[in-house]
């Protein structure tokens, strides 16, 4: 498992557009993809209005752990995109 811990840059916190372009990102790798915050769990690839329903804004501290054959790539994948678009 590969664990990622991100701190938001984006001035508007999580909104569709990087959701969007973060799920784009993530949507050829095959491993679980999780995003952690507070005491809330989504998968990643369940969809935008899962990931935009947590409310995370700026400074918010996420989490993200990627499980599967393709973690390593995935993570990078995940980690690239939260640094561009968040």
């Amino acid at each position: 498992m590969e664990k990622i811990t991100y701190t938001i840059k984006d001035r508007d916190g999580v909104h569709a557009r990087p959701a969007g372009a973060i799920l784009k990102a993530i949507s050829g790798y095959d491993s679980k993809i999780t995003l952690i915050y507070k005491d809330k769990q989504v998968d990643l690839k369940g969809g935008i209005f899962a990931l935009l329903g947590l409310g995370i804004r700026y400074q918010d501290e996420i989490y993200v752990h990627v499980e599967g054959e393709d973690e390593k790539e995935a993570a990078i994948a995940v980690r690239r995109a939260l640094e561009e678009y968040l």
